[in-house]
C-alpha cells in the first residue's frame, strides 16, 4: 500500500509475514551491528570449561581413573578400574566433569590409550550406562578423540560383549567402536603393554587366575562351583543339584 501527501513524498510498505524478508535490513546501522553480534554469540560453540576448581578428592581417593606408563606403541595409559566406580551415587554430569578435569590436568601431549578393567563389574553397582559414556565421549574436543588410539577392554564378560556388539554401533561413535580391543587374559595384555607399566589390582590378578582354571566363568557358566570334581560319591543327593546352582553373573 502506498500513500502520497502534499508537499512531501512518503511511502508505507506492507509486507506479508511469509515472504521471509530479513528484518535486519530495516534497522539502523548501529542496531544492525548489535543484532549481528548477538546472533554470533548465540551460535558460538560451547566452551570446554576448566573444572580444576571443583573438589574431586573423593573420586581421586577411589583411584577410578589414573594415568600410568606407556603401551608398546608409546601411548600414555589411562587406567580405568570399573569395580571402583560407585555408579549408584555419582551423577553422570559430575563424572563428565571429573573426566575432563583429569584429561586437562594430567594428560601430556601426544597419543594416549585406555586400559579399562571390567573385572567383576556389576551392572547395578559399577556401570554408569552406555548412553552416559557416549555422552561424555561426544562432549570431548576433537583433539582428544583423535589422540585416543585404542581401548584395551580387559576381562569382558559375555553380556558386555553382546551389548557392545549389538547396541555399541548405535550408542557409541564409530571411531571409538572400532578402537576397542578385547583382552580376555592378562597374558594377552602383556603383548601390548610391558609388565610394570601399569599397576594391576590384586582382585584382578585373582580373577585372572580363576579364569585360567575355569575359563567359562566370565561367560556365566560355572561347571564345578564347589570344586567337587574327583570327590568320592556320597549317598546324599546333594551332588545332583550342583550343576543347577546359578553362578553370579558379571557384565
Amino acid at each position: 500500500m502506498m500513500e502520497r501527501h502534499s508537499g512531501e513524498d512518503f511511502s508505507v510498505v506492507v509486507l506479508a509475514s511469509d515472504l521471509g524478508v530479513d528484518a535486519r535490513s530495516l534497522l539502523s546501522p548501529a542496531e544492525r551491528r548489535t543484532r549481528v553480534a548477538e546472533d554470533a554469540a548465540a551460535e558460538a560453540p560451547e566452551e570446554w570449561h576448566d573444572c580444576s576448581e571443583e573438589d574431586f578428592s573423593d573420586l581421586i581417593a577411589l583411584q577410578i581413573l589414573r594415568f600410568e606408563g606407556l603401551d608398546k606403541s608409546g601411548n600414555r595409559i589411562l587406567r580405568i578400574v570399573g569395580k571402583y566406580f560407585p555408579a549408584t551415587v555419582i551423577a553422570g554430569e559430575r563424572l563428565k566433569r571429573y573426566v575432563f578435569h583429569k584429561l586437562m590436568a594430567e594428560l601430556p601431549d601426544g597419543p594416549f590409550c585406555i586400559l579399562y578393567m571390567h573385572t567383576t563389574v556389576q551392572k547395578e553397582d559399577n556401570n554408569p550406562g552406555m548412553s552416559i559414556l557416549r555422552w561424555i565421549y561426544e562432549e570431548l574436543p576433537v583433539e582428544y578423540k583423535e589422540r585416543l588410539q585404542v581401548v584395551y577392554f580387559l576381562h569382558p564378560g559375555l553380556r558386555s560383549r553382546l551389548a557392545i556388539a549389538t547396541l555399541g554401533r548405535l550408542f557409541l561413535s564409530g571411531d571409538i567402536y572400532w578402537k576397542i580391543k578385547y583382552v580376555s587374559r592378562l597374558q594377552y595384555l602383556w603383548e601390548d603393554i610391558k609388565k610394570g607399566q601399569v599397576e594391576i589390582p590384586e582382585f584382578v590378578r585373582r580373577h585372572d587366575e580363576v579364569l585360567e582354571h575355569r575359563p567359562l566363568t566370565d561367560y556365566g557358566i560355572e561347571p564345578d562351583p564347589l570344586h567337587l570334581t574327583g570327590v568320592p560319591a556320597m549317598e546324599s543327593s546333594f551332588g545332583r543339584y550342583e550343576d543347577k546352582w546359578p553362578s553370579r553373573d558379571y557384565m
